[in-house]
This record gives C-alpha cells, structure tokens and sequence, in this order.
C-alpha cells in the first residue's frame, strides 16, 4: 500500500519563490501542496481550514508575520508541524518562532535533497537543530525565564527521562526511542511530557536544545 503524501501549506509573500518551491515539493512523490498563503492572517486561516500536516512559513512577511502565525496555527492545531523558512540562522527571529511553537527551520538555500529529508524527519517527530541554534535557544530562554530555569534545576529528571533525553538528540523519532530503550511509543510519549513540564519547555526541539547546551548528552555522543 503507498504511504499518504505529507500534506504542506505554503506561506511566503514572494510569489516566484512560492511557485518554484511548490513546483519542488510536487516532483517529490512523498509531499503535497494542498495550498498556498502570501502573509500570515492567510496563512493561519488556510490553516485551519485544510488542517496540513506541514506548514511552510516565512519568517519575513508583511502584516503578521511568521512568528504571529507560527504561534496561531501551533495553538489552533497542536498536531500540524510549522517549519520556518529563513535565509540566516542567526536571525533572531527565528529564535522567537521557534519559543512559538514552530519545530524547526529550513535555509532558502537549501538544496532540494536536503530539503525533503528535513521536512521527512520534522514530520516524523526528529529534531533537526544545529549546536549554533541550540546555544541561542537556551541562552535567550535563560535569558526571558530564569525563575522558571531556576527552579527547574531543582527537579531531578529521572535515569529515564534523560536516556529518552538522550535519544532525542539524536534526532530519533518517538518509535526509534522505543526501539532503542526497549520500551513502549505511549511510554516515550509520557517521559517526553515529564520532561517539558519539568524543564518548563514547550517542545522537543527545546528540549533537544537544552540537553545539548547543559552537557547532558556525553561528550562521545556530541562528537558521533
């Protein structure tokens, strides 16, 4: 039986750009554009009518831009996945999209290959983040949140919770953790849960974050 399509929503305010990466997404068998947006009010209310299991979204939009509509779209639909589409890593902005909700980020350089194989991975729950991002996501999230951070050094993950940690950076899905741990899917759900609630994070990809800058992972696997 064929794997269904990854169904993806669009949202740059540069047509060409639009057109040609819709035109990408389409020659590979294994993604669908279901519609297109050119700012982020549309784009959230395409959203939330076509209900995509991907949003693409630019950072840089007139109006309400990707942050706004990033935290929007993850809030109406908690499953769809939003990917940033960004020409610098550095921006700040992406920084902030990523505190909204959003799972990941693509550079507008990229190359087609490299492009569907990190959408593919975001969309079955793997972290694609750069040890440059990773540092800049804690320390800003130190930076906004430090009674939080505080106060969450002081709850103790337990040996579990910090091999599923572990696991995360590695960019392993929540069913490659199981595998990997010899433990249930719904078991790795629930650690996920308690680790976000205890570290006061919104998502994986925060939680990758943390556990890169704080040392969590050994230095074997940093260097693998």
């Amino acid at each position: 039986m064929a794997m269904k399509p990854i169904r993806v929503l669009l949202v740059d305010d540069h047509h060409l750009f639009r057109k040609g990466l819709a035109q990408i997404l389409e020659k590979a068998e294994e993604f669908k554009v279901i519609g297109e947006a050119s700012n982020g009010n549309e784009g959230v209310e395409k959203a939330k009518k076509l209900k995509p299991d991907l949003v693409l979204m630019d950072i840089q939009m007139p109006g309400s831009d990707g942050i706004e509509a990033t935290r929007r779209i993850r809030e109406a639909l908690p499953v769809t996945k939003v990917v940033i589409l960004t020409a610098f890593e550095q921006e700040r902005k992406l920084l902030d999209a990523i505190k909204n909700g959003a799972h990941g980020y693509v550079l507008k350089n990229v190359e087609p290959k490299a492009l569907f194989a990190t959408l593919r991975g975001i969309f079955h729950g793997e972290v694609a983040l750069s040890r440059v991002m990773a540092s800049q996501i804690i320390s800003h999230l130190v930076e906004e949140s430090s009674s939080n951070r505080a106060r969450s050094s002081d709850e103790q993950l337990s040996p579990k919770e910090l091999e599923v940690l572990r696991s995360l950076t590695k960019g392993g899905t929540n069913k490659e953790i199981a595998d990997t741990l010899k433990i249930a899917e719904s078991t790795v759900k629930n650690h996920l849960r308690s680790i976000l609630a205890k570290l006061h994070l919104a998502n994986r990809v925060q939680a990758a974050a943390f556990a890169l800058e704080k040392g969590i992972v050994p230095e074997e696997d940093q260097n693998s």
